[in-house]
């Protein structure tokens, strides 16, 4: 064990009297910010109709949908036995165990709604989203690696960490491995899109490949990530978190097909989109 990292990161940040500030309310808040900022940007780039005022409300539904669908997600998804056992447990989000799958279900139905209402098309604002989801992903990741959870399977790679909550033996900081595949290679795949296979003139194209991207690197990560829902009958590599993202994968080719098989729309006119009535 002396050979390897082990982890004693404090999940505290800012320690104000009998108020703690946890590295992961932070990465939930800036992630947010971040994407909420990057979002207004590419909505005045849109030929939908959707505007800046459009994401600028839609911060507080993500907000909500985020937390409400991620945390509910955690409870019904990998350990329901545990919740329900200790029900005052549900409502500690700022321990960690959040789950992404759950938290993406939570904001789609709220752009459902948010559509709905405010009578946009619905790639208008999925595409948005999406482009800016990684961001939040990413520094979601690190602060998972900070908490000490999601750990790795045991290994002896030189870059392994001892995790003292899973025991001595060192394991991979799978937790970076989803930063970056999930993250950093997630959002460059964003970008290329922008820049290079049309973007937001391809209604779901984004969005597509945002699915298809996240369910890959969450298969792959998963190959490192220690399982956390045992699964009978299966080989011990098939793991649940590749069972869930098995959906958005194809649901991800589905719509990446159908933004290649149809023209592309044309870029708005110089001035940007639309203000959002009222």
């Amino acid at each position: 064990m002396e050979a390897f990292y082990i982890h004693d990161i404090d999940p505290v940040a800012i320690q104000l009297g009998p108020i703690a500030i946890r590295w992961y309310a932070l990465a939930y808040i800036v992630g947010l910010l971040a994407a909420w900022r990057w979002g207004m940007r590419l909505a005045a780039q849109s030929p939908l109709g959707i505007a800046p005022d459009h994401i600028d409300r839609f911060l507080t539904w993500a907000i909500v949908a985020v937390i409400v669908g991620g945390r509910l997600g955690q409870v019904l998804f990998y350990d329901p036995g545990y919740y329900l056992a200790n029900p005052a447990e549900i409502v500690k989000v700022w321990k960690g165990g959040m789950s992404f799958h759950g938290g993406l279900l939570g904001v789609l139905a709220a752009m459902l709604i948010f559509v709905k209402v405010n009578r946009l098309p619905l790639f208008s604002l999925t595409d948005i989203v999406c482009a800016g989801a990684p961001i939040g992903i990413f520094l979601g990741r690190v602060a998972n690696f900070i908490n000490g959870e999601h750990w790795g399977r045991p290994t002896d790679v030189a870059w392994a960490v001892v995790f003292p909550r899973a025991g001595d033996l060192p394991r991979h900081p799978s937790q970076l491995y989803e930063a970056a595949l999930e993250g950093l290679v997630l959002f460059a795949l964003v970008l290329a899109a922008l820049r290079f296979w049309g973007g937001l003139r391809r209604p779901g194209l984004i969005s597509g490949l945002f699915l298809v991207g996240y369910a890959v690197g969450r298969t792959i990560a998963e190959f490192f990530r220690a399982p956390e829902v045992p699964l009978a009958g299966l080989p011990d590599w098939v793991t649940y978190g590749q069972l869930l993202s098995l959906p958005m994968l194809l649901g991800g080719l589905y719509l990446v097909w159908r933004a290649f098989s149809r023209p592309a729309l044309s870029a708005p006119a110089a001035g940007g989109a639309r203000r959002a009535d009222g």
